[in-house]
């Protein structure tokens, strides 16, 4: 069974790292005594080492190890042999550039697509997109290509934010950005709330958390779904 989460953010506010979601986790995470973390999006700057340590402890607290890809020899191996995978969140231009740089991208789909666990938060969740093109993220380096894992047939744009009524801000919204990317290409974007994360068993994907998502199709008007929707049908 295909069993995928893929969230906002690793934290909301007045939450520790992870903690919003360890519910969930320790459901989708059955049965499952270690998991490979991935951290090559670095948030911060941050270690390898610190990143998976933060990793560690949080899912310590539901009885499950963490080893970070980069303490195994073979990252391609690591992949296969894992009875999950943690794509940590951070810069998701650094990211795809690493994934790519390790040979990872496919793999990633052909192991998950066989019933690996995948948990994303942030970058982690926009690499499981068709592309990274709706990423908030700096383009700080340059990835061989835009082309993520594809565990899902649409993109994401975690962190969404709406529109503020009255703002002076002068810059582009959320919303604007992904009109933008729709004039060029006509790649679904599910628009996800923090707190909010995506759950794929099998064939059927669900939005899950507190709040509605907002979708945005080419040459239509975005729209909300509730939590609880299936967003494919939704995207019919």
């Amino acid at each position: 069974m295909k069993k995928i989460i893929l969230a906002s953010t690793s934290t909301v506010y007045g939450s520790g790292y992870l903690e919003y979601i360890l519910p969930e986790l320790k459901r989708m995470f059955t049965g499952i005594s270690q998991i490979v973390f991935i951290p090559y999006a670095r948030p911060n700057g941050m270690s390898y080492d610190e990143y998976t340590n933060n990793a560690a402890e949080a899912f310590s607290k539901i009885g499950i190890t963490v080893k970070g890809i980069h303490a195994f020899d073979n990252a391609v191996n690591a992949v296969r042999d894992a009875q999950a995978i943690f794509v940590g969140g951070g810069n998701t231009f650094l990211l795809v550039k690493t994934l790519y740089e390790n040979g990872l991208v496919k793999v990633i789909k052909e192991v998950v697509d066989r019933g690996t666990v995948y948990f994303g938060t942030s970058a982690g969740s926009n690499v499981g997109g068709l592309t990274m093109q709706t990423t908030n993220d700096m383009p700080i380096v340059y990835p061989p290509s835009f082309e993520t894992i594809g565990l899902v047939p649409f993109n994401l744009n975690p962190h969404y934010l709406d529109p503020i009524e009255g703002s002076t801000h002068m810059g582009e919204t959320r919303q604007r950005r992904i009109y933008e990317f729709h004039t060029q290409n006509d790649i679904p974007v599910v628009g996800l709330r923090e707190g909010s994360w995506i759950e794929v068993l099998d064939d059927k994907i669900t939005l899950r958390g507190e709040l509605s998502a907002r979708i945005f199709k080419q040459a239509q008007e975005p729209f909300e779904i509730a939590s609880g929707s299936d967003i494919l049908e939704s995207l019919k």
